[in-house]
C-alpha cells in the first residue's frame, strides 16, 4: 500500500504536463494558422508552409476556404509541383467514368492500380462492384513500352493478349493511355496547363472555393472555367478536389463546351508500398491471365 500511494502523485503529475502540452500544441497550431498572416508570405512560403500544416481536423469549413482564398494564386500550383515526386511506388482504389464516343457510362469503373516508377510499371485489376470487372493489365516500361498484356473480364474470359498501348483495344474503355493510370495525372495535368491558363486571364478559381467530402476524404474543392474551352483547354470547366494532407488531387469532374460531364475521377485508399518483381509478372498466381 505504501508504494502505491507513492505512485499516484506521480501519475497525476504525468496526466497534467501531457494535458498542458496538448493545450500549448493546440495554441500553437491556432497561431500558426493566422490567415492574415500566412496571406502575406511569399509563393515558395506559402507552398512551405502547406506542406508542413496537414490537416488534423482542427479548421472548419469556412476558416478552410478562407484560408485558401487568401493564398497567392501560385501557391497551390508550387505546392502541388513540390510534392508531385513524393509517391514513387503506390497501391491505390479508384472509381472512374469516362464518356466514350458520346456516351456516358451507367456505371463506374472501380479500380485496384499498383504503380512504381523508374521504369513505370502498372498492374491494374476492375474489381467485381465496377462496370468491366474481372479485366486486368499489365505495362512494363523497361520491357515493352508500347504495349500492354491484358484480359477481359466476364465468365467467358479471353485469352489474355498483347496489343498496342494505343491501339482500338487499348482505349475501347478510355481516352487516356494506361501511362497515365496514376494518383499523380490530374496534378500534372493541372500544371501543364497552368501556363494556358495564366495566358487566359484565368488566375484564380472561378467560382467559390468549396468544402465538400469525396469517398469518405474531406478536400478543397476548386472550380476552373476558362472563357474558351475545348479544343485550346482539356476542359470548359473543372472542378477539383485538392487532398488537405496531401500534394495531390484526389477528384476531377471535367465538363465539356456544352456543360456535359465527360470525366470523373475519384481516388479512394492510397498507400505507399514497395513491389517486387512478381507484381508486374503475369505469372503471378493472385492474378487470373
Amino acid at each position: 500500500m505504501p508504494l502505491a500511494r507513492t505512485r499516484w502523485p506521480t501519475y497525476w503529475r504525468l496526466i497534467g504536463f501531457a494535458l498542458c502540452l496538448c493545450m500549448t500544441m493546440r495554441l500553437a497550431l491556432a497561431q500558426d494558422f493566422d490567415i492574415a498572416r500566412i496571406g502575406k508570405l511569399d509563393v515558395d512560403a506559402q507552398a512551405r508552409w502547406l506542406a508542413d500544416a496537414a490537416d488534423d481536423g482542427t479548421l472548419d469549413d469556412d476558416r478552410l476556404t478562407q484560408l485558401f482564398r487568401a493564398l497567392d494564386p501560385l501557391a497551390v500550383p508550387r505546392y502541388l509541383q513540390n510534392g508531385k515526386h513524393d509517391y514513387v511506388s503506390y497501391e491505390f482504389t479508384m472509381r472512374r467514368r469516362e464518356r466514350i464516343k458520346g456516351v456516358w457510362p451507367k456505371r463506374a469503373d472501380h479500380m485496384l492500380v499498383r504503380v512504381t516508377h523508374e521504369p513505370l510499371r502498372i498492374y491494374a485489376k476492375w474489381l467485381p462492384d465496377g462496370a468491366h470487372a474481372g479485366q486486368e493489365i499489365l505495362y512494363d516500361d523497361a520491357k515493352r513500352p508500347d504495349q500492354i498484356y491484358g484480359h477481359l473480364g466476364g465468365w467467358l474470359r479471353v485469352m489474355p493478349m498483347w496489343t498496342s498501348i494505343d491501339g482500338s483495344l487499348a482505349r475501347a474503355q478510355s481516352n487516356h493511355s494506361i501511362r497515365e493510370l496514376g494518383i499523380d495525372t490530374i496534378t500534372q495535368r493541372f500544371l501543364d496547363e497552368g501556363q494556358k491558363f495564366a495566358e487566359a486571364g484565368v488566375t484564380k478559381p472561378s467560382k467559390n472555393i468549396e468544402v465538400r467530402e469525396i469517398g469518405g476524404v474531406r478536400v478543397v474543392a476548386f472550380t476552373y472555367e476558362t472563357p474558351t474551352g475545348q479544343p485550346e483547354f482539356y476542359a470548359k470547366k473543372e472542378i477539383l478536389g485538392l487532398d488537405l494532407k496531401r500534394p495531390l488531387f484526389r477528384a476531377v469532374e471535367s465538363f465539356d463546351n456544352d456543360g456535359n460531364i465527360f470525366e470523373s475521377v475519384v481516388f479512394e485508399q492510397i498507400e505507399e508500398k514497395t513491389f517486387d518483381d512478381l507484381t508486374f509478372d503475369p505469372k503471378n498466381p493472385e492474378y487470373r491471365f
